[in-house]
């Protein structure tokens, strides 16, 4: 399940999208339209700043904007920012693996097996799936109703 802090982090990154290559938006405005509460996204910002993900202007007409293209920001980079590992286990995880205490052998492990495709479909997803693309679909969507 993804966190609150991840869900919240997409959710911002989709509102600054949206507003790429106009003024920043100030943290305020993204709380209230996205309904995320404003301490708790200042930290969210705060790390996708130092992770690189965004600019922060300081001062009148301050706020946030993404330094890169929707286009470029993956749900996988945002996830592992936000919330850790993508694979369902630790002895599958490529970033945090770690094996684990009850298993005999991963190379007959059953479980292990099969969390690697679960792992391998999950990442393929993540990895190709962008802002952008959640930003169209939300424009799609709302076009149907």
């Amino acid at each position: 399940m993804l966190s609150k802090k991840t869900k919240y982090a997409i959710r911002a990154l989709i509102a600054l999208g949206q507003n790429f290559g106009k003024d920043s938006i100030n943290i305020s405005t993204i709380a209230e339209t996205e309904h995320i509460p404003k301490k708790f996204l200042e930290q969210i910002l705060l790390e996708m700043r130092n992770a690189g993900f965004l600019y922060s202007k300081k001062g009148a007409g301050g706020g946030y904007s993404l330094l890169k293209d929707p286009k470029e920001i993956n749900l996988v980079h945002v996830i592992r920012l936000t919330g850790g590992p993508i694979a369902q286990l630790p002895c599958v995880s490529l970033n945090f693996y770690h094996k684990c205490e009850e298993c005999k052998d991963e190379k007959t492990c059953g479980i292990r097996n099969a969390f690697l495709n679960v792992r391998d479909a999950t990442l393929k997803v993540l990895s190709e799936t962008s802002i952008a693309d959640l930003i169209e679909k939300e424009k799609s969507t709302e076009n149907e109703d």
